[in-house]
């Protein structure tokens, strides 16, 4: 996916709100945009306008929750968590396409668990999580990525499938990857890259 393309819903989740001009021009040029409940009141605060504020809204402040009620989308359960909550509501409003920012950074947990449920969003919608740093793409099937000459990329097995590649410096074939570090720090030789397999593969592409 381009880094600089529109989708259908951008979420901007509870983590460490984007600093990089890429996932910025993304927030910027959002037709539609889905605050977790965690993250609204800073968005609102740095002057942003969300389409809706989704969650248990337990964080919320009092002054937003009135100010903003006729787009507060309370969802109650522990089963899921807000931005699970989020990407339900916007596949459910028929928005398929879904760029999820502020995604990682405060806590580890948090971080590695909503980079882990990408491979369950893609199951219902088109969805790339875009950090200060990269993009993060979970695929289930063979796919090709655009990409330019040295740039760093990491694959993410979460099914224990054979992995192969081309076009990466660090060629796999056929390979089980049976922990999350063993297919880091690659680099992509050509304008494009593919990973082939018919497991669930998180690939995060660093942008320079």
């Amino acid at each position: 996916m381009n880094a600089t393309h529109s989708a259908a819903a951008v979420i901007i989740a509870n983590g460490h709100f984007p600093q990089h001009p890429i996932p910025l021009s993304i927030i910027e040029k959002a037709a539609y945009i889905v605050c977790t409940d965690g993250a609204a009141n800073d968005f609102i605060a740095g002057g942003g306008r969300p389409d809706a504020i989704v969650g248990d809204c337990d964080s919320i402040s009092e002054e937003n929750r009135k100010r903003f009620s006729h787009i507060l989308y309370p969802i109650d359960g522990q089963e899921t968590n807000d931005l699970t909550k989020s990407v339900l509501f916007c596949a459910g409003k028929g928005k398929k396409e879904i760029i999820i920012v502020g995604g990682t950074g405060k806590r580890e947990d948090h971080t590695l668990g909503n980079i882990s449920l990408l491979v369950e969003y893609m199951e219902r919608v088109k969805v790339t999580m875009v950090t200060n740093y990269g993009i993060f793409t979970p695929i289930q099937r063979s796919t090709t990525f655009k990409s330019f000459k040295g740039q760093q990329v990491s694959l993410f097995c979460i099914d224990h499938k054979e992995v192969t590649t081309q076009n990466l410096k660090y060629p796999l074939h056929n390979q089980l990857l049976s922990n999350w570090w063993q297919g880091t720090l690659n680099e992509s030789l050509s304008d494009t890259f593919s990973v082939e397999t018919s497991g669930r593969v998180i690939v995060f592409q660093v942008y320079n």
